[in-house]
């Protein structure tokens, strides 16, 4: 098989539209599965993967502005449909270079793995060992660049490809903002954990585990109640689910939409999203606790020496406080340049 030049391929990956792009050795995935009790690894899927070249698409921010969720469900729709185009795009420019590439359905869920919604891979622990993250309190994927507001997919080549290293420092402010506790409408946000049942609650409204509860009770109703379901609100909204993926996954936005992490928050959404509604004063006490449990060094499952790989072992060491910085030095600078223009 071809070595090919991580920088060659990053640059294709970026020509074909990824708003970023990382390399994760499979040997490394291989060795590191986020969960080893039921390993998401490229080995299980073939074993003469070399390279996953990790492709991220942004979801534009204009939606996290608006008065309801519908406008983010669709754009997510279209985020995923650009990106698994992209990742088609780049593994068939890897084989035109001599490399067998493929890619997995990043939104498809394996049922041999925990039965529940977990994929063949995990693409935010990609994102991680391909250098263009960390994991947050609630275990997202943040980006220096966008935060949490993105969509991942791998493309699996059996090329050797120089891979990036993962960030050490931990990219979520943590524990001391919390503003992603403070605002989930289950309060599923854990310690660097998340309770997949309490978010499914909120994020799938109109998922699996849904449909089939209501397809229970509908096979056992009698013809009136029948009637009734095929015109009710639940049965419309999964139609819209099979067809636009609306309401069927991750259709809550509200830790996304409030993360103060990425240039894109605070040129779009400080001032629109500063205030949380959701806050409770047992959020916020909860929130302390977390802060107090990592001061005193108790054991922490998110944060065990498993776990921390991805959360960022060096702690959090002021990258977001840079960033914004950073962004107003900027802002103030183009703002001189209007004023020079104008005179």
């Amino acid at each position: 098989m071809p070595t090919l030049d991580a920088a060659t391929v990053k640059a294709k990956a970026r020509e074909l539209g990824a708003d970023l792009v990382g390399v994760a050795a499979a040997r490394v995935l291989n060795a590191f599965p986020p969960d080893p009790r039921w390993p998401q690894t490229p080995e299980r899927i073939s074993p003469h993967c070399k390279s996953v070249v990790v492709v991220v698409q942004r979801i534009p921010v204009g939606a996290f502005r608006c008065k309801s969720n519908i406008p983010v469900q669709y754009l997510d729709m279209l985020v995923l449909r650009k990106m698994d185009r992209v990742a088609y795009r780049l593994a068939d420019w890897l084989e035109r270079q001599g490399a067998p590439a493929f890619v997995t359905a990043a939104q498809e869920t394996d049922w041999s793995y925990k039965r529940a919604s977990y994929g063949r891979l995990s693409t935010r622990h990609l994102g991680v060992e391909a250098g263009l993250g960390t994991l947050g309190l609630e275990v997202n994927i943040l980006t220096p660049e966008f935060g949490p507001r993105l969509y991942l997919t791998g493309v699996l080549t059996e090329a050797e490809i120089e891979p990036d290293q993962p960030m050490r420092e931990q990219v979520c402010i943590g524990e001391s903002c919390s503003r992603c506790l403070h605002s989930c409408p289950t309060d599923a946000v854990g310690h660097f954990d998340i309770d997949k049942r309490d978010c499914a609650k909120e994020a799938q409204e109109f998922g699996f585990f849904t449909i089939l509860t209501y397809l229970e009770k509908f096979v056992t109703a009698d013809a009136d109640d029948k009637r009734r379901a095929l015109r009710s609100r639940e049965l419309f909204g999964f139609w819209q689910g099979l067809l636009r993926v609306v309401g069927s996954f991750g259709d809550c936005p509200r830790c996304l939409a409030v993360c103060p992490v990425g240039n894109d928050y605070h040129a779009h959404l400080a001032e629109f999203q500063k205030p949380i509604p959701e806050r409770t004063p047992e959020k916020v006490a909860k929130g302390r606790e977390f802060k107090a449990a990592r001061e005193r060094g108790d054991a922490i499952a998110g944060l065990d020496p498993w776990n921390v790989r991805w959360v960022g072992p060096d702690g959090y060491q002021g990258i977001v406080a840079r960033q914004l910085r950073a962004f107003r030095d900027e802002q103030a600078r183009r703002a001189r340049e209007a004023q020079g223009e104008d005179g």
